[in-house]
This record gives C-alpha cells, sequence and structure tokens, in this order.
C-alpha cells in the first residue's frame, strides 16, 4: 500500500485566509501571525501569516498557497491581500472594478482584484466581463470572513479587500485562463476550499470500490457524476438525494463498465455540458489533457436537430466553434431556439455510447445542465430517481 497522499488548499481559502487577517489588523491595529478560517465545506483550518505590513490606512498579509500532494501550479505561491478604508463616495463607484458586498448592519465591503489576479474577458465563465476572475464559491467566502471582523471590532465604515497573488501573471501563461479569455492573471477557484489528491489508479480503484459497495448493499440502479457541480444541480435543481450516488471524475468509461460489471442495469448520470458533451463525442475520459472537442460535438448535435427547409446556419456553427466555454455556446443555441433539442440529442449520444462501452448491458438516464439555463438535454426517467 502506497503512502496516502496529502491534502491541500484551494486559491480561494488563500484568499480568504489573507482577506481576513489583513482585515483584522486594520480593524483591530493588533498584530498576528496565524489565522483561522472556515473553508466552503465547513472545515476550519489555521494558516500561517508570511508577509504582514502596514501603512496608515491600508494593511497587506500573505499566505503561503500549499496544495498537498496535488501537482497544481499554484502551489508554493503567495496569496496575498490588501485590506483599506475607502469613503462612502468611493464605495458607491467600486461596483466598475469590484464585487459588492452591503452588510446588514456593518456597512459595504468591495472585493477587487490587484496584481496577479485575471481579468475576465469573454462571456460564459463565472464572473462578468470586465471583472476580476474571482470565482463565486471564493467571493462570497472571502465575504463571510472579512463581515465577520467588521462585526466583531462593531466597524462600520467601507472597507476595500483586494486579492493579489504576486506571481500570478506568470503562473497563468503556464494555464488554459489566457484561452479561455481570463488575461493578467490566474483566477481564484474552489467549491469545497479543499484540495484533495489522488493518483489517478487509486482514483479509479477508489471509483471501483464505491460502486461494488453499492451493488453490495442489493441497489438495483445508482448514481453517476462527474463532481460538485454535478452532485450540486441533482440536490438543488432535480430534488434528487445523493445518497446512491458515486462521483467518477472523468473516468466516465471505466465508471459505467464497473457497473455494467457489478450487475447493474440501469442509473443515472448527470453533469454539466462542459463535461458531459465530450462522451457524447466518445470520450471515455474527459480530462483536457486527452483532448477538447466540445464545440464541435455541440455543432454536430445542433445540426442533426436543425429542422426547416433552410441549411444550418453558418453564422450559428462560427459563433458555437469560436465559443469560450459551453455556457457561451449554450446561449448561441438559446438564441437561435435549438438549446434543448441539441441538449436532448446530446444526450441521447451519451445513452448509446453508455450501451456500447457496456455492450448493451447498462441503460443510462442521462441528464445535461448549463449553470446559467438548468437543463439543457434528458434522455430517460429521470423522475424514477426522485426519492431514490
Amino acid at each position: 500500500m502506497g503512502e496516502k497522499l496529502r491534502s491541500g488548499f484551494t486559491t480561494g481559502t488563500c484568499a480568504a485566509a489573507a482577506g481576513k487577517s489583513a482585515a483584522a489588523i486594520l480593524c483591530s491595529r493588533q498584530i498576528m501571525s496565524w489565522v483561522q478560517v472556515k473553508t466552503a465545506d465547513g472545515t476550519n483550518v489555521n494558516m500561517e501569516l508570511v508577509q504582514v505590513k502596514q501603512e496608515e490606512n491600508k494593511v497587506y498579509c500573505a499566505v503561503k498557497k500549499d496544495a498537498g500532494d496535488d501537482p497544481d501550479i499554484t502551489n508554493g505561491a503567495l496569496i496575498g491581500a490588501w485590506a483599506e478604508w475607502i469613503s462612502e463616495e468611493e464605495a458607491k463607484k467600486a461596483y466598475k472594478k469590484c464585487y459588492i458586498k452591503h452588510t446588514k448592519t456593518k456597512g459595504v465591503i468591495c472585493l477587487a482584484g490587484g496584481e496577479g489576479v485575471g481579468t475576465a474577458t469573454k462571456k460564459g465563465l463565472s464572473c462578468p466581463v470586465g471583472m476580476p476572475a474571482i470565482n463565486p464559491v471564493p467571493r462570497e467566502n472571502i465575504f463571510t470572513h472579512v463581515e465577520e471582523v467588521k462585526n466583531r471590532w462593531n466597524i462600520t465604515r467601507p472597507i476595500k479587500i483586494t486579492i493579489v497573488v504576486p506571481k500570478g501573471r506568470r503562473l497563468a501563461e503556464k494555464t488554459f485562463n489566457p484561452r479561455l479569455g481570463i488575461i493578467g492573471g490566474i483566477s481564484i477557484l474552489g467549491t469545497t476550499g479543499i484540495v484533495k489528491p489522488m493518483s489517478e489508479d487509486a482514483l479509479i480503484s477508489s471509483i471501483c470500490l464505491e460502486i461494488h459497495q453499492k451493488a453490495a448493499e442489493g441497489l438495483e440502479k445508482m448514481i453517476l457524476t462527474p463532481g460538485n457541480y454535478g452532485e450540486r444541480f441533482l440536490k438543488e435543481e432535480l430534488l434528487i438525494s445523493l445518497e446512491n450516488a458515486v462521483r467518477c471524475s472523468n473516468y466516465v468509461e471505466k465508471s459505467v463498465k464497473a457497473m455494467a460489471g457489478e450487475g447493474f442495469k440501469k442509473g443515472l448520470f448527470a453533469g454539466h455540458v462542459g463535461k458531459l458533451i465530450k462522451v457524447a463525442g466518445g470520450a471515455g475520459n474527459t480530462h483536457s489533457k486527452y483532448g477538447d472537442r466540445r464545440m464541435e460535438i455541440l455543432c454536430q448535435c445542433a445540426r442533426k436537430c436543425w429542422e426547416g427547409p433552410e441549411a444550418f446556419p453558418p453564422e450559428l456553427e462560427q459563433q458555437i466553434l469560436e465559443s469560450n466555454t459551453t455556457e457561451e455556446a449554450a446561449e448561441y443555441l438559446n438564441q437561435a431556439g435549438i438549446y434543448r433539442k441539441t441538449g436532448d440529442v446530446a444526450a441521447l449520444q451519451i445513452r448509446e455510447q453508455i450501451l456500447n462501452w457496456t455492450d448493451g448491458r447498462l441503460c443510462m438516464t442521462v441528464v445535461l445542465f448549463s449553470q446559467e439555463k438548468g437543463i439543457m438535454g434528458i434522455a430517460g426517467d429521470i423522475y424514477e430517481y426522485r426519492g431514490y
């Protein structure tokens, strides 16, 4: 048996730690060397402050990103934050470049991106165009911790938090950010706040073991989803319990073959279109290193459902192929009136692909969704999984 791999922290958790500590020192004028934050999934962690700078109306704090044993390019990078007082007038104008939170009793908090934090320049991302690439979950986590600080010291005046990553611009060159339309630095990411690494073989073995356990419990059907987005959609939008769900990560083909091998004849497979559309094109592993034909596959599905005397519009094809993300492409499909039809075609192709991989033994109900527009496509009956 190999050693257990060590978990780490997301850039979002590090940014929350830096922002909270800078705000705390600004409010209290008391130096600190450690800060405790709660990750997005509710875990309390202590982080060391490796840099602290004080000016008259500003404080800077930084922590070092520890990704554990995950091969993350930001591992070891400094994630910092400036906290500063701003006037009421400055707070009113800050919405153009900052995220704003109006607290119930303790005034305005402005959140900005500084050196090394990217800016969103294309539609379809989790951040509006022109705004710092600080994703919604870490954004809210930073706000929560700064509001906690303001409450503790009874501070009502506006405060601005600026997240910085000194080497972020250089690190971003090693990521997909420039291609996605995030320029000038990295993204502040994280859905749980914790990075849980696993080797590929260990992860696949773990998935297969979970599937085996579900079969051993006597289940006749189970739920498969790639990760957080799929689970959240099932639970919050479709009201489907995750009690009988297994995360398959990128390993779709191996997971469905494991299900068939354990005797499952049916199940539910749900996920974001950006991930599942690859399966519609025959990808057994959806990791980007195995190729990315998302827009081409979406185009193929759109062509199949196109109706009418005229040919498939070349301008629509160009819009889809040039889309930055599948969310952006989904908007074009929606404008053309074929959003749901395209999704249904893709879902059916995924269902057929799974049947092919499992020699006809496993018939999955498939659900694709967009974060902005909800259900995009369904193949099969999702209602039999309500209350399952």
